[in-house]
């Protein structure tokens, strides 16, 4: 019984760290703070279960506990594919993300695609979705 106090402890304390390296919008930084507190509290109590001699109650909430704090770590995408935002993006949106009039032709499109491009790139220190969404605005302009 004395190994099982230092066993809670550290479950305590590691779902203390885990919780403070959320970083993420807000609905789903709650779930994932509630996970990992509930997978932690059945955790725990699995261990209290098994140190008291029911194995089988404590082999499922064991279970329980970690399938719920392996769910919590499962990240998805914030941004929507190219091909979604390509879809929505509309004509206006497209001209003020590149900065053009509405009378531009094609070769004032493609420089200030150009232009934007060269700050944007990912090779240039940019971020993909940033060019990609110039992409997606040069396309719409040009009918591609």
């Amino acid at each position: 019984m004395g190994l099982i106090w230092p066993v809670l402890l550290a479950i305590g304390l590691w779902a203390l760290v885990r919780l403070g390296r959320q970083g993420e919008r807000a609905g789903r930084g709650h779930w994932r703070i509630a996970s990992t507190i509930l997978g932690a509290v059945l955790v725990a109590a699995g261990l209290i279960a098994a140190s008291h001699g029911a194995w089988l109650a404590a082999g499922g909430t064991v279970l329980s506990g970690l399938y719920l704090i392996v769910s919590s770590r499962i990240r998805q995408a914030q941004t929507p594919p190219a091909s979604l935002r390509e879809a929505h993006l509309s004509e206006a949106e497209a001209r003020s993300v590149l900065g053009v009039a509405p009378e531009a032709s094609e070769a004032e499109i493609r420089a200030a695609w150009r232009r934007l491009m060269g700050r944007v790139h990912p090779d240039q220190g940019g971020a993909a979705g940033l060019a990609s969404h110039l992409n997606a605005a040069r396309d719409r302009l040009l009918k591609r």
